[in-house]
């Protein structure tokens, strides 16, 4: 179980990448949109979050090489199965490509917080709306 005691304390010892990020994302800087950092998610701890979207942010050091840490795909399905959508980077790309790094993740929110799309009505024939037929026009004879 995660407690507000461990939480507190990976806030206080961010690493040098998650600092950097969180001062982009932090008071809604990143194009209004509010985040939350070192957040228990179940029996998780994800470095951000953005609860609207539903969208995770993990920065990723040394630590999470593939061989060394076979959880992050258990946490990862975990997190996909509620209904978040988990972004991972590497801390140097966070640190030397820090523009692209918010491009993506701004990307992420935005797309899942956009209504969607309506779906077209049918071009030809059998078309109904409202219990009406569609009458199609000149331009569709």
């Amino acid at each position: 179980m995660v407690t507000q005691k461990f939480v507190k304390s990976l806030r206080q010892h961010m690493t040098e990448a998650e600092n950097l990020l969180w001062q982009h994302l932090r008071g809604h800087r990143l194009n209004g949109e509010k985040f939350r950092r070192q957040q228990a998610i179940g029996p998780y701890v994800v470095d951000f979050v953005h609860f609207g979207a539903r969208v995770v942010i993990e920065a990723d050091g040394g630590q999470h090489n593939e061989s060394e840490s076979p959880g992050d795909e258990r946490r990862d399905a975990w997190l996909k199965s509620q209904g978040f959508r988990v972004l991972r980077f590497w801390n140097h790309e966070i640190c030397n490509d820090t523009e692209a790094v918010l491009e993506a993740v701004l990307t992420a929110v935005e797309y899942r917080q956009s209504p969607p799309l309506p779906r077209p009505l049918p071009r030809e024939g059998g078309g109904e709306q409202d219990g009406r037929r569609l009458q199609a026009g000149p331009e569709d004879r």
